[in-house]
């Protein structure tokens, strides 16, 4: 038993972190009305923390690298819990929003680590059994954030969502400081801070831009200053990284079509999948006024497909050229959110269960697939480069999602709700409704009034809902065909890594291969 105590360690932190990606979506009307939040800030409660990760992966892959990545995972689970107590008592949107910031920080130097650490503490057999418990941890964290945030803030309160994660970080800590074999170190490497930067700067400065088009329209002045500024360090991140012996992204890589391919279809993936899941979220329950556990359990056909899929795939697809399984699973996401467009205003949450059984099997298909093709389409040398670029893409996908689904979901709802004419401000009612306020707009309209004005609300976030799922399908199906067409396997390379399993996971590899 204690030569698992590592895995252990490990798993309980990668659980806290992949966790707290989705747990947030259910607690968020609670949240709005306990902080009294915008729409914008309850957009960067959930995209700040992966804004952050992101952001931060491959620069603390280095870090790991120069450190130790024992040293930095135990660092980083004790900012991460700090950072969970600095939510749970949070009393601001603003203090909520630096302390997911805060969490996102801890949350990448675990993730970072995840792969070396794991691979200098076994070897052999118990190598492949450790990263196979592993994968079905990312899977089974994917498949429990809904449903345990619900629990949370149904039963107890929307605080302990977060509170919840400080026993664990606690037991983690205690394990991996007593059982975790001390790291090996290199000094060959430097952590890339100029690109590091740069990179932070311009994913910041175009999440900015996309939540003030949402809440500002996409013609308004800072609105395209924000996005002025994206373009120019997007080109100052490019300048900096040329030319580097040792740079946080080789941007050759991306002129590969495999390579370039892949990110691209991991951007979509992470963005058509899992973004609009937010608003799903909040449309159960403050329109279709669902409990947070049931309003957690719409999401589970698809959390629980992907799992299944994923595993059946590692077991019959492992042989297959990685474009069929990552380009066939876009497409089925494609077509399971395009399915989901079968929302009405009258519709209850059964309207969403076929196109969520068939997003989620494209979920098990192309996810555990993502990393180790990318780690195909590179150079061994760069390997760890290639992996680090696969998961960071995958979360800028989600981070960037969210404001784009936020942006068509309200304006499409403030032009319904204007149309109704049963609001005497429905830009202000918009806000609030797609922020999941309707109940307390409602409250404000008189007696006689609140029926049509409620079938409006109704009306409107159906409308939301599906402009968001058309704009997510055809992404995700113009993604799929764009893999297919470019994606092909290196000359020389083995069929296929062992996938891991579930949604938004690293993929595991057989071969240890630092984050970089």
């Amino acid at each position: 038993m204690r030569k698992w105590m590592p895995l252990l360690a490990v798993c309980l932190g990668t659980f806290m972190l992949l966790i707290d990606v989705t747990i947030v979506s259910v607690a968020l009307p609670q949240m709005t009305d306990s902080l009294d939040a915008s729409f914008s800030a309850l957009q960067w409660v959930v995209d700040v923390y992966v804004l952050v990760l992101a952001a931060l992966l491959m620069a603390i892959g280095s870090l790991s690298d120069l450190k130790g990545a024992r040293r930095v995972y135990l660092a980083g689970l004790a900012v991460f819990a700090v950072a969970s107590l600095a939510c749970g008592l949070a009393d601001s949107s603003g203090m909520m929003i630096a302390a997911r910031g805060v969490q996102g920080l801890g949350a990448a130097a675990m993730f970072a680590t995840n792969t070396p650490l794991l691979a200098s503490n076994y070897q052999g057999r118990d190598r492949g059994i450790a990263f196979g418990v592993w994968g079905a941890v990312n899977g089974a964290a994917a498949a429990a954030g809904p449903i345990l945030g619900g629990l949370l803030t149904e039963h107890l309160n929307w605080r302990w969502i977060f509170l919840v994660n400080l026993p664990v970080a606690a037991v983690a800590l205690f394990v991996g400081v007593k059982h975790l074999a001390r790291s090996a170190t290199r000094t060959d490497r430097r952590v890339d801070l100029p690109g590091t930067v740069g990179f932070t700067v311009m994913a910041t400065l175009l999440i900015f831009a996309l939540i003030h088009a949402g809440d500002e329209g996409w013609g308004a002045t800072t609105t395209l200053a924000l996005f002025g500024g994206a373009v120019l360090a997007l080109v100052a991140f490019i300048l900096v990284e040329r030319g580097k012996p040792d740079p946080m992204l080789d941007l050759a890589l991306l002129r590969t079509p495999s390579f370039g391919g892949l990110m691209a279809g991991a951007v979509v993936f992470s963005a058509a999948a899992f973004a609009n899941l937010v608003f799903v979220s909040v449309w159960a329950q403050s329109v279709l006024d669902l409990s947070p556990v049931k309003a957690g359990l719409i999401l589970m056909p698809l959390s629980g497909m992907s799992f299944v899929a994923a595993g059946l795939a590692g077991r019959f697809l492992a042989t297959v050229a990685p474009q069929w399984p990552i380009g066939i699973g876009l497409l089925l996401i494609g077509t399971g959110t395009l399915l989901e467009m079968l929302v009405t205003g009258t519709s209850g949450w059964t309207a969403l269960l076929p196109g969520m059984v068939l997003t989620g099997v494209g979920v098990g298909l192309a996810s555990p697939t993502l990393a180790s093709a990318a780690l195909a389409a590179a150079p061994a040398s760069r390997a760890g480069m290639a992996g680090g670029a696969a998961n960071t893409f995958r979360q800028l996908g989600f981070a960037v999602g969210i404001p784009v689904v936020g942006a068509i979901l309200s304006g499409a709802i403030a032009r319904n709700l204007a149309e109704s004419k049963a609001f005497a401000d429905s830009g202000a009612a918009a806000e609030l409704v797609t922020g999941g306020q309707s109940s307390a707009v409602l409250a404000e309209l008189p007696a006689q009034s609140r029926a049509a004005a409620a079938g409006a609300i109704e009306d409107a976030y159906a409308a939301g809902l599906d402009q968001v799922f058309l704009v997510s399908g055809v992404a995700a199906v113009a993604a799929g065909v764009l893999v297919l067409l470019l994606v092909r396997r290196a000359a020389g390379q083995p069929d296929a890594d062992v996938p891991g399993i579930g949604g938004q996971s690293q993929a595991r590899v057989e071969k240890p291969l630092r984050a970089v």
